[in-house]
């Protein structure tokens, strides 16, 4: 853990500790050190064996949080945010995995900030991968593209240009819990995007919320969901392995 979020952490654990959650979404924004711009490498990852596959150009795994079909754009394997139609949920549960994903942010580029280029992978439905347009894009370091979501900015910013497609591994081990419902194991993740690590076997202190510190529900295995966040992100070539 680096020192800054060490720092950010304490400052969390005082203030659940006296009580004191915050109201302002600035309240958890990391500011204190930018993540080095790494040039991206080009990853061809071939789909193993194993893999359970959610989306390619002849399966679309996914629905809405009602389970009925989604209403995001499917050409050929590419699926698109059609705006104010809802987050989107994989078809299956998964706890322990690796993902493999790729998404593309709009080429034309309009906003700043979290208004560009704006969508999330969520594990188990709850904990946030930042999606977003960080190709020469200010915006808090915890919350740019790879970021857990307003708990770790990511070690470095390897974003493709926009309109050029993104590459995420994540290898994720889910919390555990016992039959009383009690944690007895911390989540971790590990995030490869365009072939650089930006995350390496990091602590998740639980849910990703936009406003207040992470809260650590009782929870099993749940759907992987995308994000609407009324931006025209893209995705593609989707599988995950159960590990």
């Amino acid at each position: 853990m680096r020192v800054h979020s060490l720092c950010w952490f304490l400052i969390f654990f005082t203030c659940v500790l006296f009580g004191q959650e915050p109201t302002d979404p600035k309240a958890t924004e990391d500011w204190s050190r930018p993540p080095v711009i790494v040039t991206p490498v080009e990853t061809i990852w071939p789909r193993p064996s194993d893999a359970f596959v959610l989306l390619d150009d002849k399966i679309c795994a996914w629905s809405k949080l009602d389970g009925t079909p989604i209403a995001w754009t499917n050409e050929n394997g590419v699926i698109t945010v059609k705006p104010g139609t809802g987050n989107i949920i994989s078809s299956h549960k998964f706890e322990d995995c690796h993902l493999h994903i790729e998404w593309r942010s709009p080429v034309i580029v309009k906003g700043e900030g979290q208004g560009r280029g704006n969508s999330g992978v969520f594990l188990q439905s709850i904990y946030e991968v930042q999606v977003l347009d960080s190709y020469n894009n200010e915006t808090y370091y915890n919350g740019q593209a790879g970021s857990i979501y307003k708990q770790q900015a990511p070690l470095a910013n390897a974003c493709s240009k926009p309109g050029e497609w993104n590459v995420y591994d994540i290898i994720y081990k889910a919390p555990k819990y016992d039959i009383k419902g009690d944690k007895i194991q911390s989540g971790y993740i590990t995030v490869i995007h365009n072939g650089i690590v930006i995350h390496n076997n990091t602590l998740i202190h639980g849910t990703t919320p936009f406003i207040g510190y992470p809260k650590n529900p009782v929870h099993r295995g749940a759907p992987i969901m995308l994000q609407d966040h009324s931006d025209l992100v893209s995705y593609r070539n989707i599988w995950v392995r159960r590990l």
